[in-house]
């Protein structure tokens, strides 16, 4: 409510008026009759707004008219006070009243109860409904379960067969090489693995460009041990053989290595014929596809000359004063393999579970000869028999004994069906173990690792060995009429020891400062974080980041500068799961018997084609840049093809130990359980996807995180090659290895639910749940695929575990 003000002007004596400002509203306030002409002190003034008055005094009448209406409300007030004052509510009224509340109470409580009992009810009801619709579907599920999963049996016939034909690819390839003679030895037959080693072992002053085109040889060699190991099957693989292809390899990188260090120093004797015309010392470049070698020799000794850069590069060092006064050498040899590390331990399935495949198999086999070898007896029983009784009918008995022979014939092709059967189920179960093998979590940690030492489980190398060496320069060849004679050390090539065991000759401290080394990085290596420079150390057997300071890295250069106490073998590591978990991904038909697998990780998306037995790198984008990298085009077989991958740095291929470094979902977590719990739910839904992938395609899904550890979540839809891809019809389907649902949920819904969609059903395979929407077209693609296709996306999907990773 307004308060009254008087307005501008005051108050006039004698006048018996004021100056007052008008509103449209009027305020009832005390009024007091003052004579005197002067307004009484707190009074309450009205304001009535009437713009056409202005200053102009206010009638007489006009000042009465607030008077009047405090009067009237006055008394109004009054009449109602004294109603209420009459009316009083007596005993009996106010107990009236709280019945009558008590009674509306009451009945609101009942009306509250009965619509609860009707909402539970219909509850109740609806849960019946839904319960006995869900035992309906369980009861035929459960009713159709065998004849579904014998007709899957028969789609995964499609896994031994590939294995079969891996098996005759194998044995081909060892006749081929038989056949070519072309000296190189079988690197599975130790007799000649041996041999080879001790002929080269004989052979002596190889120059390095020798050396260089010799070791192409021994690598293919090394590289076959390491695809035997492999690709050879677990169950197929003995210990002795695993030890000896193992020592194959380490004899071969060690005679590969002693061969680069004799052709270096053979090198180095003709420094002095080799000599730079401008600097007086020497400096050597010597580049192959594996090998680059870069040789500095210090033959003027000038103190002045500290900095060494190799030409048309920036590779180089810069050396402390008592090395650029010493008779040395510095010898870069950078192999773009890595023969330090030590071997990976090769993964075989547990004794038991190879004994009972093997027992179980021998067993079979024994019943089907003994079965066989019985019908024989048999037949030829009875042939003799009746050959004894009936001799003057010749030509009944001629007529029975090609029936006979017919019989025979008849059981021989049985029996060749069965053993074909017993084969099959044979490379079944060794499929199945090797499958399982490439899931496998280690329920124990790698050993223990003291602060600098580099864990291998967590941590790749990448890009090679820089093997950085300070040597002795051996004595120099003389040419002596006509001849060149050059005095040979018996002890061979040495090292020259820097800082040296013992400093107390030496005046100053910082006499032995660490060295600056400035590398290279293999154009072919993609690092997504800054290189850690780690250094061998001999003794333990093991890299170690102490020993390194001030590293600093220009990616754009492609060069890492760092400073090292003493010289060894370097190399750059960078963490082996940096591209886990991944943010999404996708498998999807391209054309016939052929997909694309895009992963997309932080860092990268990595796309690869499938097609029959092998892979493809199709692209790979950085931060929304396309990057070229050399296998991009290049087809390969799985195994190789993830080789390459992992030795590009592109490594999305988790570890059996990965689940230790990598917060994952539980389907890998599941099996650090007591029990250690093999995932048998995620080998058979890579297998059953790979069987629909000609046709179907799959992706991640948001709800694989939310549902239970034995259970998996993840889109699919029939690929259609003129459907729009930019909105797809995504179907939601959670796989517990013995049953397939489609999800009511969409990708998009707000909560996880399990509710089966309406109007679906329950079925025992992926493959016939995704048939009751598919189409016929869809469905007899699927039953035509190629069985190589089908198990390299297999194993594709096996080595990524996007179901666990993701």
């Amino acid at each position: 409510m307004p308060s009254p003000k008087f307005w501008p002007g005051g108050f006039l004596p004698h006048s018996n008026c004021y100056k007052v400002q008008l509103e449209n509203s009027f305020s009832l306030w005390s009024f007091t009759v003052c004579f005197s002409g002067h307004p009484p002190n707190g009074s309450l003034w009205c304001q009535a707004g009437m713009g056409c008055l202005g200053t102009q005094r206010a009638p007489r009448a006009f000042l009465l008219l607030p008077l009047l209406l405090y009067v009237a409300r006055r008394s109004n007030l009054t009449q109602l006070q004294s109603g209420s004052k009459k009316k009083k509510v007596t005993k009996a009224e106010r107990l009236k009243l709280l019945q009558e509340e008590e009674e509306r109470r009451l009945k609101e409580e009942e009306e509250a109860r009965l619509k609860y009992e009707k909402e539970e009810m219909e509850r109740l009801e609806i849960q019946r409904i839904e319960k006995e619709k869900w035992n309906r579907l369980e009861a035929k599920d459960l009713e159709r379960r065998n004849e579904e999963l014998e007709e899957l049996y028969l789609l995964e016939r499609c896994f031994p067969e590939a294995e079969k034909l891996k098996q005759e690819t194998r044995m081909l390839s060892q006749w081929k090489h038989y056949i070519q003679c072309d000296g190189s030895p079988d690197p599975s037959i130790a007799q000649e693995m041996n041999t080879f080693i001790s002929l080269w072992k004989e052979k002596t002053n190889e120059t390095f460009e020798e050396v260089i085109e010799k070791s192409k040889v021994v690598l293919n060699l090394i590289e076959k041990l390491k695809f035997i190991l492999l690709e050879t099957p677990p169950c197929d693989l003995q210990d002795k053989n695993i030890i000896q292809y193992q020592e194959s390899i380490l004899q071969l990188q060690e005679l590969l290595h002693l061969k680069f260090n004799v052709a270096t120093e053979i090198l180095l004797r003709q420094a002095s014929t080799l000599a730079d015309l401008d600097s007086g010392n020497m400096e050597k470049v010597i580049k192959d596809e594996n090998v680059t070698l870069y040789v500095w020799a210090n033959l003027k000794k000038n103190p002045r000359h500290r900095s060494v850069r190799f030409s048309e590069t920036q590779i180089g060092f810069e050396i402390p004063r008592i090395l650029a006064t010493s008779d040395i050498a510095v010898r870069l040899l950078h192999t773009h393999y890595d023969h330090v590390s030590a071997l990976h331990p090769v993964s075989t399935p547990s004794k038991e579970h190879t004994s009972s495949v093997t027992e179980l198999v021998k067993d079979d086999v024994e019943n089907v000869e003994k079965a066989i070898s019985k019908e024989v007896e048999e037949e030829s029983k009875q042939q003799e028999k009746q050959s004894h009784l009936i001799q003057e009918e010749k030509l009944k008995v001629e007529e029975e004994q090609d029936d006979i022979e017919v019989k025979m014939s008849s059981a021989e092709e049985e029996s060749e069906v069965i053993k074909c059967e017993l084969e099959m189920k044979v490379l079944s179960e060794t499929v199945s173990a090797a499958q399982l093998l490439l899931v496998e979590n280690s329920s124990e940690k790698p050993d223990f690792f003291e602060n600098d030492m580099v864990d291998l489980f967590q941590f790749t190398t990448l890009g090679g060995v820089y093997h950085l060496d300070i040597l002795e320069l051996p004595p120099q060849c003389k040419p002596v009429k006509g001849w060149m004679i050059v005095e040979i050390l018996k002890e061979g090539l040495q090292k020259y020891t820097y800082p040296p065991e013992t400093t107390e000759d030496f005046e100053t401290e910082n006499a032995f400062p660490p060295i600056e080394v400035t590398l290279e990085v293999h154009e072919n290596v993609i690092f997504f974080e800054n290189p850690m420079v780690v250094r061998w150390d001999a003794e333990g057997k093991h890299w170690r980041t102490d020993g390194i300071s001030n590293v600093s890295y220009k990616p754009n250069e492609r060069l890492v500068t760092f400073s090292l106490d003493t010289f060894g073998p370097v190399t750059l590591i960078q963490d082996a799961h940096i591209n886990m978990p991944y943010q999404s991904w996708e498998l999807r038909p391209l054309d016939v018997n052929k997909v694309l697998l895009t992963v997309t990780t932080v860092f990268t998306e990595i796309q690869i084609q499938i097609k029959e037995n092998l892979c493809m790198l199709s692209s790979v984008k950085l931060k929304d840049k396309k990057h070229i990298s050399i296998l991009e085009g290049t087809w390969m077989t799985p195994i190789p093809f993830i080789i390459a991958l992992k030795e590009a740095g592109l490594n999305i291929f988790p570890t059996r130990y990965s689940h230790f470094y990598v917060v994952i979902n539980n389907k890998a977590r599941m099996n650090l359980s007591k029990f250690n719990v093999v995932p048998l739910v995620e080998v058979k839904a890579y297998r059953q996807m790979a069987l629909l992938s000609s046709t179907f395609a799959f992706g991640w899904s948001k709800w694989n995180l939310l549902c239970n550890s034995t259970k998996v979540v993840f889109k699919v839809r029939e690929h259609l090659p003129e459907e729009c891809t930019e909105n797809p019809n995504w179907a939601l389907l959670m796989f517990s290895g013995d049953r397939a649902q489609r999800l009511k949920i969409k990708e998009e819904s707000e909560a996880f639910s399990e509710a089966l969609k309406e109007e679906t059903e329950f079925h025992s395979t992926l493959y016939h749940m995704v048939r009751d929407f598919a189409s016929k077209e869809a469905m007899e693609k699927v039953r035509s695929s190629n069985c190589q296709f089908v198990n390299s996306v297999c194993h594709m999907l096996l080595s990524t575990r996007l179901l666990s990773y993701s």
